[in-house]
């Protein structure tokens, strides 16, 4: 009995049907994508509206398949078409996060002067020179919004206020911000307060558009201490470092091969 590769969805319960093979020597839940087409009433209903592929723990009836059965591939050609295809909609591209810089901070000085109450002096610090580098492919960017402004205006019968509220944007310091965009969303409700008078509130909300470079900065401290005749020194050394995503183009055709060889394998 054949163990093919299939498409398939989840059951009706949510759960990996029972006729997929999910043992280490196979494959399940691989590329992910919708089955419905946007625009129109859905084939797929949820859970059941992703489609995936996996490695059935037998062939297919020819008498009928049970409704999380959606297809079969039966060969590399297919296989590789249908992976390609699915990356392509949901735009495959390869990540790999490499150091991009790296800088050491080193202060130095006696335990007494890391000890004071009150900062006088005593500690110095040198700092290296940045140490740079760069990735394979085209820096990765994220795409993000968040609500930046906020304006509360409430207008009674014997007077107004205002209460703004400003969340500004905040990336890592070595990422760049481009493409910002804001739009504005207003709401006024009317209430009457215990007086029987109107207070009107309007709402003004301002929601920031964004993208920013995928980099990310991290920091590690390291603490020694020497004495010498009595004289104790301490040194704390940091050192910066700056990771950055960088994006290649997914390579299908070894996508492919990987799964194919799991699948002759466990037929073989």
């Amino acid at each position: 009995m054949a163990q093919p590769i299939v498409k398939y969805t989840l059951n009706k319960k949510g759960q990996v049907p029972e006729w997929i093979n999910t043992s280490d020597s196979s494959f399940a839940g691989e590329h992910g994508i919708t089955g419905n087409k946007t625009g129109y009433i859905p084939k797929y209903e949820s859970p059941q509206d992703t489609i995936f592929l996996g490695i059935a723990s037998g062939d297919p009836d020819p008498d009928g398949t049970p409704d999380d059965y959606v297809g079969i591939l039966t060969t590399k050609t297919l296989l590789q078409t249908y992976i390609t295809e699915t990356g392509s909609t949901n735009q495959y591209k390869t990540t790999t996060g490499t150091v991009t810089g790296i800088q050491t901070a080193t202060t130095t000085g006696l335990s007494t002067a890391w000890n004071q109450e009150s900062y006088s002096g005593g500690l110095s610090t040198t700092t290296s020179t940045k140490h740079t580098a760069s990735g394979v492919g085209t820096v990765a960017t994220i795409s993000s919004s968040q609500v930046t402004k906020v304006v509360v205006a409430t207008d009674t019968t014997t007077g107004s206020s205002d209460a703004t509220t400003d969340t500004p944007i905040v990336i890592d310091a070595a990422s760049t911000l481009s493409g910002v965009s804001t739009s504005s969303s207003v709401g006024v409700v009317t209430t009457t307060d215990m007086a029987g008078l109107a207070v009107t509130t309007t709402t003004t909300t301002d929601t920031t558009s964004y993208t920013y470079t995928d980099v990310q900065t991290t920091s590690s401290t390291s603490t020694s201490e020497t004495t010498t005749d009595g004289v104790t020194t301490r040194t704390d050394t940091v050192v910066t470092t700056e990771s950055t995503n960088y994006e290649t183009s997914y390579d299908y055709a070894t996508e492919a091969t990987r799964l194919w060889d799991i699948y002759t394998t466990l037929n073989s």
